[in-house]
């Protein structure tokens, strides 16, 4: 092992010894890219030799595994690098403590909030936001210590609100599960109890010569068998293997001294299993999507189940399409009319979408969003129509009147010429409506010009030339997981143009992983490592410049696709960010770029798609009612954002008299006057959606406040109102009115339920990239042009490892809006300055 010595009145922070010979050597604060520049000149096979406070510590250890966002950890190193303020300091771990990563059997909430570690033979965990280290007491007591119970684990200060409130209700309903599932195991018991009989006769002198009983992990199915060895203690004796049924070996699984697992666990474990295989054989059988489980009605009706008390009569055909689904409808109607209770104050937005099914037929959807969730009105079959600007118009008109044309503030649709002519016309017959194209679809397209950059895309498909290869051989894509703790390279993303730049950035999140397996003695032994595909690896993910450009391309995007979900957001209107994202976006991309020459390019992709949504009044208006943009904005409000606050007035309020009032309050608005200016109203500019800020302080100018909050509580693209595999054909073939008025009552049922869960649903499993749900977004990235034929038996799917994402390598995601900022003061940006020279 490399060895150093410190030399007289020397402090070194960092020494990097390769091969017996000091390579880099840093004095004082190592920076984190110094640090990981250092890392990359020494390569594989290299040292890491640390010292703190003048003392020198030599560590045998090669490199570092991966860095995280919250420090730079060391395999096998009783220190640990912690990220503070941008510099890399040295503290000390617990000694003997090992980092396993948490494996996807874990399936606990707790378990996204703490870290497992190994000390010898027992388990600790560590509380990832105060960094407490718990000895004892397993995943339970890390979830009261989050969710501040005290008693048996002090109440972490650090934890934010949000995850506390999760803890909580995790406790409470693991109380109440515990009860149910104790009652069911009862019931169990009492119907049908375990036998303590054994299918292999076994005398007393097997047990003293060495019979042992030995545990079933919990990988071994419970109809499977397990082969139990017993060895005498004569050497002359032969091995002797009986055929033991693991339910056997369950409900006997004692150690030595006798201790044992008891017949109600057994029970437990059997009844579950066997609830989830029917599960599965119910699914496979009427061929329903898999992520079907991810239903946020999927565990109420398991629950629901398990409570019945005399049992469960099933519901027949009759009863599907009959009493339950009459109920069904009722049910959500009486939803629909609670959010359209809303629509009075808040206004509502029109969403178009049109889609295309796999006969050629094309149908129309019609949908109403406001704050309070999204509806769905109903959907048409366009297939003779869609060419006609004239008849489409006619759909437009009819929808907005049966909504009420007082509740309308816009209708969305995508931007194609006879939606333009047909928007157009509905704006002449409805004067106090927009019609605006979709925003999200306009995002979506400037990236996809993005990538047709030439050298974005050389390094796309140099990334996607790892992926593939990953994705199509189980072996590598197990080591893969392996090394990066379960997570996966591929990070879909909510477009297939998003999608390559949600990619590049998780594969330089976990650049480090994929350099430690590249340079790994497990990767030197794989077959797959002396094959093109596998050198060609192993020269993109060790490539300074590859990393660079990636580096590169991600701060040019980053802004856009954080605009792209602000746009499709379900949790929270986009009105009031649209217009501060776009000049986010590209503050950004001239920072970066500094040369005016080089920045204008993509200024000018952007300005080409954008044309038509920058002139929009709504957005302009949305950004200057947004308190917290509107205030940060030093000396004059530019024109272009006052002419569109202007127009919207006159187009939304079509009585003069309000018109002048709501003039007048604007001045108000402008001087931080009466309420506004309170030290509470300040704060909660940054605090409080902007319509919740208006609705609270916007009692002393009420006409202002009314059209502030019917602005800002809009949406501006269709981009989230996703049809979820629902199928329309069948309602509009069937010829009989009775029956096709029962299968539209159907798919109302079903898309509003779908649309209710998208604002309701909890954080789900993710999606494994090579599943066939969401493969048209990443098949880019999975799919090679031909079948691989693997000359060593590596396409097997059961033996691949489940993904499972690892918060704590990656972090979680914080709310995309309030990453935006402040401070809009580039005139360059606003006036849009073009030179027709610099246009790609």
């Amino acid at each position: 092992m490399a060895s150093a010595q410190r030399g007289p009145g020397r402090r070194w922070s960092s020494l990097l010894v390769a091969r017996g010979r000091v390579q880099i050597a840093v004095k004082g604060r190592v920076g984190v890219r110094g640090f990981r520049s250092a890392l990359a000149m020494c390569g594989r096979g290299a040292w890491v030799v640390v010292a703190s406070r003048g003392s020198l510590w030599v560590e045998g250890v090669k490199v570092v595994l991966f860095v995280g966002r919250r420090g730079l950890k060391i395999s096998k190193n009783p220190f640990q690098f912690v990220v503070k303020n941008k510099v890399v300091w040295l503290v000390k771990m617990a000694t003997g403590l090992e980092h396993v990563p948490v494996t996807p059997q874990k399936q606990d909430p707790a378990w996204k909030h703490c870290r497992l570690f190994k000390n010898g033979d027992r388990s600790q965990l560590k509380c990832i936001y105060c960094n407490k280290l718990f000895r004892g007491g397993g995943i339970h007591r890390i979830k009261e210590h989050l969710a501040g119970q005290k008693g048996n684990a002090s109440a972490c200060l650090r934890v934010p609100p949000d995850v506390r409130v999760s803890m909580q209700q995790s406790l409470d309903g693991a109380v109440v599960k515990k009860r149910r599932k104790q009652r069911i195991e009862d019931e169990i018991l009492n119907v049908n109890p375990v036998s303590h009989e054994l299918d292999v006769i076994v005398n007393q002198s097997d047990v003293s010569t060495g019979l042992q009983l030995t545990g079933v992990s919990d990988t071994i199915e419970p109809d499977s068998n397990l082969l139990v060895s017993l060895e005498g203690t004569g050497g002359g004796e032969r091995r002797k293997k009986e055929r033991v049924r693991s339910s056997f070996t369950n409900a006997a699984n004692v150690d030595a001294t006798g201790g044992g697992t008891s017949s109600v666990a057994l029970g437990s474990k059997r009844v579950n299993n066997h609830v989830n295989m029917a599960i599965g054989r119910f699914l496979y059988d009427i061929g329903a999507p898999l992520d079907a489980v991810n239903s946020a009605y999927f565990k109420p009706m398991l629950d629901a189940i398990a409570t019945a008390r005399d049992g469960v009569v099933p519901p027949s055909y009759h009863d599907i399409r009959g009493w339950i689904l009459k109920n069904s409808v009722e049910e959500v109607k009486n939803d629909i009319d609670k959010i359209k209770a809303t629509w009075g104050m808040t206004g509502c937005s029109i969403l178009v979408e049109q889609w295309c099914t796999e006969t050629n037929r094309t149908f129309i959807c019609f949908l109403a969003y406001c704050p309070e969730g999204t509806v769905f009105l109903k959907s048409t079959d366009a297939s003779d129509i869609i060419n006609s600007s004239d008849a489409l118009y006619e759909l437009f008109r009819q929808v907005v009147e049966e909504v009420g044309v007082e509740n309308v503030l816009q209708v969305i649709s995508n931007g194609e010429e006879k939606y333009i002519i047909a928007g157009r016309r509905l704006t002449d017959t409805f004067p106090t409506l927009y019609w605006s194209p979709c925003a999200a679809r306009c995002i979506d397209l400037i990236l996809e010009d993005f990538v047709n950059v030439d050298w974005i895309n050389a390094v796309i498909e140099q990334a996607r030339s790892v992926t593939k290869f990953v994705y199509n051989h189980s072996v590598v894509l197990n080591m893969l997981r392996r090394h990066t703790f379960g997570n996966d390279i591929v990070e879909p993303g909510v477009t297939r143009s998003a999608t390559n730049f949600t990619t590049l950035k998780q594969m330089v999140n976990l650049k480090h992983n994929l350099q430690a397996m590249v340079t790994s003695q497990e990767w030197m032994d794989c077959p797959y490592s002396k094959k093109t595909e596998g050198l060609r690896m192993l020269d993109i993910v060790t490539s300074q410049s590859f990393w660079s450009s990636c580096i590169l391309i991600i701060q040019l995007t980053n802004p856009l696709l954080q605009l792209l979900r602000i746009a499709g957001s379900e949790k929270r209107p986009a009105m009031g960010y649209i217009y501060a994202g776009i000049y986010r976006a590209k503050e950004t991309i001239k920072k970066e770029l500094l040369k005016r020459v080089d920045y204008v390019v993509y200024w000018n992709i952007i300005d080409y798609r954008w044309e038509q949504q920058w002139h929009l009044p709504l957005h302009a208006a949305g950004f200057f009612l947004n308190p917290k943009f509107f205030y940060s904005i030093e000396g004059d409000m530019h024109h272009e954002i006052l002419s569109g606050m202007f127009d919207c007035i006159e187009r939304l309020v079509p009585d003069t008299k309000v018109q002048d009032k709501i003039i007048k309050e604007v001045n108000s608005y402008k001087n931080a006057m009466g309420d506004f200016g309170r030290r509470m109203a300040i704060r909660a500019r940054d605090n409080l959606l902007p319509a919740d800020w208006w609705l609270t302080y916007g009692g002393s100018c009420p006409n202002l406040a009314r059209l502030a909050i019917r602005i800002l509580s809009q949406t501006c693209s269709s981009i989230g109102s996703r049809r979820n595999h629902i199928s329309y054909e069948q309602t509009h073939e069937t010829r009989n009115f009775l029956e096709r008025q029962r299968l539209t009552d159907l798919v109302f049922v079903q898309y509003n339920l779908r649309l209710g869960q998208m604002i309701k649903s909890e954080e789900q499993d993710s999606i494994d990239p090579i599943s066939f749900v969401g493969t048209n977004v990443v098949e880019d990235w999975i799919m090679g042009k031909d079948v691989c034929v693997d000359d060593y038996g590596s396409i097997n799917w059961m033996s691949v490892d489940p993904p499972s994402t690892n918060s704590m390598l990656l972090g979680s995601s914080n709310d995309e809006a309030e990453d935006l900022g402040s401070g809009f003061d580039d005139h360059e940006i606003l006036n849009r300055e073009k030179e027709g020279e610099e246009k790609c």
